[in-house]
């Protein structure tokens, strides 16, 4: 039972820690949800959902997301997968440039978070670094539609990222 308890406290700490990005980005921002995505039954990143005060997901504030990766990807790849989801959801954008200066090769445990500010901009970290920003109308919504819209690739990953 200690071994429990000790365990516990070092998930719960250690979740703490890997927010500090999205935690000094954002005024009052709580964990809202936590998910696994897998891709073809392959866990692919843990994704986390930080909202003010930890309240349910309102597209009108801002809020953060951060994925950690379960495996090593390429920038390509990161960048080429943000395009085709864009497409796949009907949010096309151009944006390609400024994903491509956002974006590195990705190992197990490098994490990536995108805040919002206001509904044009997301600033991005890489490992709590600052790395970039997107800007585009709308851009909030569009990009993040691709781990919390309508259509998104897994209902079930969604509705735990929101905290559902």
């Amino acid at each position: 039972m200690r071994n429990l308890i000790l365990t516990a406290c070092l998930l719960f700490v250690s979740a703490q820690a890997h927010a500090s990005a999205v935690k000094s980005a954002l005024s009052g921002a709580e964990l809202r949800g936590a998910a696994t995505f897998r891709y073809v039954g392959f866990p692919l990143y843990e994704a986390r959902l930080f909202t003010p005060g930890g309240t349910p997901l309102d597209w009108s504030r801002d809020f953060g997301l951060e994925l950690t990766y379960l495996r090593t990807l390429t920038a390509y790849d990161l960048v080429e997968g943000t395009m085709r989801e864009l497409q796949r959801i009907g949010a096309p954008l151009p944006v390609r440039d400024q994903l491509e200066r956002c974006f590195a090769d990705v190992r197990k445990g490098d994490r990536y978070a995108a805040v919002s500010n206001g509904p044009d901009r997301l600033d991005f970290w890489r490992n709590d670094k600052r790395v970039c920003t997107l800007s585009h109308p709308r851009i909030k919504t569009r990009f993040m539609s691709i781990f919390l819209g309508d259509n998104t690739r897994s209902k079930s990953f969604t509705r735990r990222l929101k905290g559902e």
